[in-house]
Parts: structure tokens; sequence; C-alpha cells
């Protein structure tokens, strides 16, 4: 049967150096409080290694009593075996329980930093890193380090414990037969692991072939309307069984890989501890040897082959355990935005809302080649309502992406109330402003928890009031649990109108000096966009808005639109101004949506 493939197999390795060394070091400085733990552990482990090296010296003198005739001893030493055997299971619990401790308080910090750390990066970190990446760093990555830090270094130890005991112990009974042991035993245990990991390379890739098979059978089942419509029954038919026929090729060329090994074992390490023990056996003959002292030396050469065998593994292992250091605090270097993070979070400093945009050019870090705001000026008195539309491209969601400091522009200046944004904490800015996006993410808790996301420390009422504004109550008191209702994985549970209110009351309640709204109605209904658009009226009222649209019917009012075509302002004014402009843009795009309408 197949291994099944680990979330941490496929994990590159990294090489032992300087640098891996020294973020090793750092590792284990989040041990804190905890490292007498370790030490303590180390000490057991040191106990468990010793006590284990003296089983095979005690099963020889067991059988040398029998030789020497010393049968007075024999319960003797038998005894001595159970003590042996008990003070190793005592080492052993404390061993495993103080690492495993130790383990898990180290890596809940090293975790709680590295999450911490991530959320306070700048949005240019998240432009270049896929989330699939970073959340593997925070499992699989993390999860290696954790095997590694409660089981692989301390059996690693543990190995190299009894390889160097067990030599030195092996040399002390025979030196002839040390050599011989030397020369055959540990040269075929560790052909035995390359042997062996190639095979799990194989059963790793029958399991991949089984994966994609799976993935043909899902992708047909979920399109099933559309095979069907496209009478694509044979095709998917004849792509499921070339799936199936290399999982069967691969299968049978492991089987073959699996035959030789089961071959390989039997004749050469079986055939090595034979060896082993013909040569004792012939020097046991000529009186160089007691049969009391082979048992001892056939049981030592078992455990320095094994150890042999299992630490070229487990030496993998840890160097898997260091490429993930290595990846971890990657994310742990990046230099993130400054921030006063705290508990309440309370507005200082309250902006009044005059916003200018003066002369803003901005390309994206990860797009140099392309210019995307090329001097683009616009202001924004307290209150008013700018609208800012233009085609797919043109630079809109950038002005927001700015505006809230995601980033900074390369020229220009945005001044909020007079003074550059640079100047205000970023914290304070954003506290300041809120936004309604076109896709709204809600998290999987409760609508009240959703709507306490605008303000932390909210009371029930606070929460209620701000679903009223938003119009969101009345369909919320239609639920059995009212504000404890759950709303599932990303608000699934929800309507798309719904989700939209529920993000409008955040807005409410953290009660913005700019508000921003990004496309907030153009995936709804009619009816939807109504309910949403009176919210979204009463919570503009006071505030400077921007309002970034697709729809121009919704921003008819706006004091003032701004068009926007390939990073410039092309027009500037109110909804009546524009449209008596013969050949403008905004005319032109009014005109467009009237006769799709």
């Amino acid at each position: 049967m197949a291994r099944k493939v680990k979330e941490t197999d496929d994990l590159p390795k990294a090489k032992l150096n300087k640098t891996s060394i020294k973020n090793t070091k750092r590792l284990f400085s989040y041990i804190g409080e905890h490292k007498w733990k370790l030490y303590l552990g180390m000490f057991f482990l040191l106990l468990t290694g010793g006590t284990a090296l003296l089983f095979p010296m005690m099963l020889g003198g067991l059988v040398k009593t029998i030789e020497q005739k010393h049968f007075d001893a024999i319960n003797k030493i038998g005894l001595y075996l159970l003590l042996v055997l008990t003070a190793q299971s005592f080492f052993s619990y404390f061993r495993v329980y103080l690492f495993v401790n130790y383990t898990e308080n180290t890596l809940a910090k090293l975790r709680q930093a590295v999450y911490s750390h991530m959320i306070t990066l700048p949005m240019t970190f998240f432009a270049q890193k896929r989330v699939g990446d970073l959340n593997s760093r925070m499992s699989a990555d993390i999860a290696q380090i954790q095997d590694t830090l409660t089981t692989t270094i301390a059996e690693f130890l543990r190995q190299f414990i009894l390889i160097i005991g067990g030599i030195i112990l092996l040399l002390v009974i025979s030196p002839k037969l040390t050599l011989m042991m030397l020369a055959i035993v540990p040269v075929v245990a560790v052909a035995a692991v390359i042997f062996g990991r190639f095979i799990r390379k194989t059963s790793r890739a029958v399991q991949e072939k089984i994966a994609e098979s799976g993935t043909v059978i899902e992708e047909t089942l979920q399109g099933i309307t559309n095979v069907k419509a496209f009478a694509n029954e044979f095709f998917e038919n004849r792509r499921y069984k070339k799936s199936t026929e290399e999982i069967v090729n691969i299968a049978i060329q492991g089987g073959k890989y699996r035959g030789g090994f089961a071959s390989f074992i039997i004749f050469c390490l079986f055939g090595a501890i034979v060896a082993v023990i013909w040569y004792g056996v012939v020097l046991a003959s000529h009186d160089q040897l007691l049969i009391g002292d082979l048992i001892s030396f056939i049981l030592y050469s078992a455990f320095v082959g094994a150890s042999f065998g299992g630490i070229a593994e487990l030496y993998a292992q840890i160097q898997k355990a260091v490429g993930a250091v290595e990846r971890v605090f990657e994310i742990l270097d990046d230099v993130p935005e400054v921030l006063e993070i705290n508990e309440h979070r309370k507005v200082v400093n309250r902006i009044a809302g005059n916003v200018e945009f003066r002369d803003v050019v901005f390309t994206y870090p990860s797009r140099l080649e392309v210019e995307v705001l090329k001097g683009v000026t616009i202001k924004a008195e307290k209150g008013e309502t700018i609208a800012v539309v233009g085609p797919s491209g043109s630079g809109k969601s950038t002005l927001v992406a700015l505006l809230l400091r995601f980033y900074d522009p390369q020229g220009g200046k945005i001044l909020i109330d007079g003074k550059d944004a640079k100047e205000y904490s970023l914290t304070d800015l954003r506290n300041n402003m809120a936004i309604v996006p076109q896709d709204v993410l809600l998290f999987g808790g409760s609508i009240k928890e959703n709507i306490a996301y605008g303000k932390p420390d909210a009371t029930i009422e606070e929460i209620a009031e701000a679903a009223r504004k938003a119009n969101a109550l009345d369909f919320i008191d239609g639920f059995p649990e009212k504000f404890e209702t759950l709303v599932g994985e990303r608000g699934i549970k929800l309507s798309g109108g719904q989700r939209q209110r529920i993000a409008i009351a955040r807005a409410v309640l953290k009660d913005p000096s700019i508000l921003i709204l990004d496309e907030a109605t153009s995936s709804l209904d009619s009816e939807s966009e109504r309910v949403v658009q009176e919210a979204l009226d009463k919570l503009m009222v006071g505030r400077t808005s921007f309002v970034i649209a697709h729809r121009l019917s919704t921003i008819r009012k706006a004091d003032k639109i701004i068009v926007i075509d390939k990073g410039l302002v092309r027009e500037s004014g109110t909804h009546e101004e524009l449209m008596q402009q013969e050949s403008g843009l905004y005319r032109s795009l009014s005109r467009m949506q009237t006769e799709l309408a």
C-alpha cells in the first residue's frame, strides 16, 4: 500500500551553513522562560541513550553466567535489567513530555510573532506574495519545525549517542569483529535508506496521479451540464482512462522497485548479519570471544546499523526544518508599516476631511513599466461628495489605495487638511476613514461581530443603531437568532445586498471623516441597489465621500464628478456641466449606459 503523502513531504531542504545556523539560533530565542525544559529534556535524553546502551552488555552478561557457571548471578542480573528498563521508561516519558512542552510554547510564540508581524506589513508585500504561499509558511513550514523540535532533533541526538557509544563498546568487546562489522553493516544500512527513499518517491508519484484522476472526476461532475450540452462523454471517458493508465504504469514500476528492495533486504542486510555472526563464531571457536560477548556484540551491531540507517533520514528532516525556519524568518525580516496597535481603537486626532491630490504620479512596484497615475490633481472640501468615473484600468481604485496609504505616490502629494498625508500616523489616518467595497468580505462569525469590526468595543445598542441607519435592521430581525446569526464563510449565507448593508453598518459604526465607496452597488440587482443606495445617501451626509462608480446613474447628485482615463483627469464638474460637453468622455459613457439599459 502506498504511503500517504504528508503536507511537509515536498518542502525543500536547506544546507547547513552560517546563515541557517544563525536563523536556528533566532528560533531558539522564542523559548523564553521555557529554556529550562529544553535543558532538562536534553539531560533525560542522555540518560535514555545511556540506559539503552546498557541492555546489550547486561544481556550478554546474563548469557555469560551460564558459560562461566555463575548461576547465582542470574537473578541479580535479571533484576538489574528490570531496573534499567524501568529507569529508561521513566527517562523516556519525561524526555518526550519536556520536548513537547518547550516546543509547543516556543512555536506558539513564533506563530503569534509571525502573524502579528505579517498583518502589519505594507500592501507591496501582499501584492508580491500568494495567499497560498503565506498560508503554507504558517502551516506546513511551522509543522515541519514542530516535528523537528519535538522528535527529530531528540531522535537524531539519541541515534548519534547510540552510534558513538555502540562503536566504543564494540571495540571493547572485539576490535577484530568491530572492524569487519563497520566495513559491512553501515554501508548496507545507508544503501537501504537510499533505496527506500527512492521507493517513497515512486509511491508519491502514484499518489499524485491518483489525485489528478480525482480532479478529472471532480471537474466532470461539477461541470456535468457542460459535458452533456457539448456531448463530450467520450472525451471525458478518454481523459479519465488516460489518467488511470498512468497510475497503473507507475504503480507497476513501483512494484518492481519494491520487489528489488525486498530482495536486497533479505540478501544484503541479513547476509551482513550472518557474516558478522559467522566471524564471531569463528573467533569464539578459537577462544578469542565468549558467546555472551558475541550476543552483546550482535545487539550492539543492530543498534549501530539501525542508527546509521535512521540518522540519514533524520538529517534530511533537519535540513527541511532549516529551510522552513528560513522561509518563516523571511516574513519576520520584511519591514512593517509603522502602526500604533492597541486594544481600544479610539480616534485621537480627528481630521476634518479636506483632501487634495496634487500632481500625483504613481506606478505599482510590481509593474514599474506602467505609470498608472500621471499627475492627477483632485480637490475635495469637507463634506463634499466626489465621484470618480472612467474606463476599466484608468486608475480609479488606485486613488483609493493611495488615499488609504496602502502605497505612497512616487511624485506629487496627497494633502489632508492641508498637511501631507505622510505626516499623519497610519493608525490615525485609517481610523478616520471607512471603505464600503464592491466585493464585501465578511468574516465567518455572527452579524454582530461583523458590524462591530468597525468599532470592536461597541455596545449592542450602538450596533443595532448602526444597522438601522444602514437599512439592515429589518432583515436582521427576520432571522431567528437576529444579531447572533452566523454569516458563514465570507458571508455566503447572506445575499449580496445584505452583505453590502452589513458593510455600511460597519462604516456607520466607525463614524469616519472620509468615506470611500468603491463601486459599492455595481453588482446588485435594482431593488437591492435602491435599498443600499438609500443607506449610502444617509451615511455620506456630513462626510467627505469618494465614490468610485460604474453605474453613472448613482452619482448624479455628486458635488463633483472626476473623469479619469489612462491615468489622467480628462474632465471635472457636476453631472449637468459634464453632460453639456458635446464630445466629452462622461457624456459618451452616460449615453452608452443609457442605450444598454
